[in-house]
């Protein structure tokens, strides 16, 4: 056998292995048990054709933009009915990827996808953003309405989100600020640092907000630098996986399925810079057969949070977040580990989220609404949740965000949310500044709550307002000097062991 053909042979091995890029796992395992039924997510496959971003011109040099060799070899797969794209080891510096059906983008061990920081590649579109229907700047990995996509393997995707975000100086130790405003501008308060004028300008003009809001293309030019995309938009398509691959240093959320069925989220590595403005680590909303398994979180804002759209907006499109389980997670920074809201005024239902660990997130197990939202979040159970070092709340409802409590009392009428039917199960808080703040709505209590076989240590106890049914069975706070702290408006509250 000559050289030539062996190593032709071997290449053609090499790339038959590569299509097999995602890891084969029984995700029935973890459906077994549960307290409330929950769809199972379906498996998919894409057709076993393989190709690689090198055949089509790409350059690993991290300078070349690629952003057509990707455009190219996903047409071309395309062509072919769909498959593999593979990224080798290497710096592939690139604009926008926009998906199509039947398409897995593979990441080699050592491949980083690296996004261009020239803001021009990243057109403004007709997009969603923090639960509203609105435009936004193209998102650098972009699906819309489509079916059998995947991003697996062991390489990394980057942002490249620093071009993008603003940053606040009291986020920053002095040496860190010192050096970021070296470039970019500062507010004249000398307090948030911007990476350009025009961000800056936009981000104090409401005006302009709100015709961008409205389509308006004088104010969509304007406004563009200003308008941080999600690293991953991913938008009413079916059948999704995300499996092994970082996602990291997003100009706004790093991942956010919208209105997607049939996600599994599995090992994959999600990291924000803990000071980044917005930067969620994934937002599920209004999907519908979730699974969340087996990954890390180290963000700048809430790590694993749940969405149905925001206030009108959300309460007309209707879609909540259902059929989700989570299990075997882990948070490091993060505003919130496990989080509902505040975006949810299409409701969010039947959720479990299971053996879970949060170290250093601001709070645990944060559930948060504000009038004006409506939404129905009920039938949620939490199992097995390991928390340390928490500065603020382990557990916290707040139905005031974003507004002070003392406002006058409003009728209930479609616009005030609902917060009913939530089991929290094994929760164990070594360390908090305060066990739990139920701060519901005096017209709209939070309803039957049952807590079992928790333990808290923190600094205070338990702050209840407006409270509708509450169940404590098997629960120990270890506070100094206090134990719970009854506010107002709480109703029907038993205490057992």
């Amino acid at each position: 056998m000559t050289m030539k053909i062996r190593k032709s042979l071997l290449a053609a091995m090499a790339l038959c292995l590569a299509a097999v890029s995602a890891k084969a796992v029984d995700y029935s395992k973890y459906y077994e048990g549960l307290p409330v039924k929950i769809n199972q997510v379906r498996e998919f496959s894409v057709p076993e054709y393989s190709v690689k971003i090198s055949d089509f011109g790409g350059v690993d040099d991290g300078v070349t933009l690629n952003t057509k060799a990707f455009e190219n070899a996903i047409a071309h797969l395309s062509s072919k009915g769909g498959g593999h794209l593979i990224v080798p080891e290497g710096i592939w510096y690139t604009g926008p990827i926009v998906f199509d059906h039947n398409i897995d983008l593979h990441l080699d061990r050592g491949a980083l996808i690296l996004f261009s920081d020239n803001l021009a590649d990243y057109p403004v579109i007709k997009s969603d953003w923090e639960g509203l229907s609105t435009y936004r700047a193209m998102s650098p990995l972009m699906a819309r309405g489509k079916k059998n996509i995947s991003i697996t393997g062991e390489g990394t995707i980057n942002g490249n989100g620093q071009a993008w975000r603003p940053v606040k100086k009291m986020k920053m130790t002095d040496g860190q600020w010192k050096s970021l405003i070296k470039s970019g501008v500062v507010n004249d308060k000398g307090d948030i640092w911007f990476p350009n004028e025009n961000a800056m300008k936009v981000y104090y003009d409401k005006e302009t907000q709100e015709k961008v809001h409205s389509g308006d293309p004088k104010a969509l030019e304007e406004a563009h630098d200003f308008l941080r995309p999600v690293l991953v938009s991913f938008i009413g398509c079916s059948n999704v996986l995300l499996q092994g691959v970082t996602f990291e240093n997003s100009p706004a959320w790093n991942v956010h399925p919208l209105l997607c069925e049939n996600l599994i989220v599995d090992n994959v590595n999600i990291r924000n810079p803990w000071y980044a403005q917005n930067g969620d680590g994934i937002d599920i909303e209004s999907c519908t057969n979730v699974l969340l398994v087996n990954s890390s979180f180290d963000v700048g804002d809430d790590a694993i949070c749940m969405k149905s759209g925001k206030d009108k907006d959300g309460r007309d499109r209707g879609v909540p977040s259902s059929n989700v389980l989570i299990d075997g997670c882990t948070v490091y920074h993060g505003h919130g580990g496990f989080v509902i809201g505040s975006e949810m005024s299409g409701g969010c239902k039947d959720v479990v989220a299971k053996n879970c660990v949060f170290i250093g997130t601001d709070v645990g197990l944060r559930f948060k609404s504000t009038r004006g939202r409506g939404g129905v979040v009920e039938n949620i159970y939490v199992d097995n949740i390991k928390m340390t070092d928490i500065p603020g709340e382990a557990l916290i409802f707040d139905m005031y965000y974003g507004i002070k409590p003392g406002a006058p009392v409003p009728p209930v009428t479609e616009e005030t949310p609902s917060f009913r039917n939530i089991f929290i199960k094994d929760v164990t808080c070594r360390s908090a500044g305060r066990a739990a703040l139920f701060n519901g709505l005096p017209e709209m209590p939070m309803k039957n709550v049952v807590l079992e076989d928790c333990r808290f240590r923190a600094n205070h106890g338990f702050t209840l307002n407006h409270v509708d049914g509450l169940t404590m069975k098997n629960v120990t706070v270890d506070v100094p000097g206090e134990k719970i702290i009854y506010g107002e408006g709480v109703k029907d509250v038993k205490i057992n062991d």
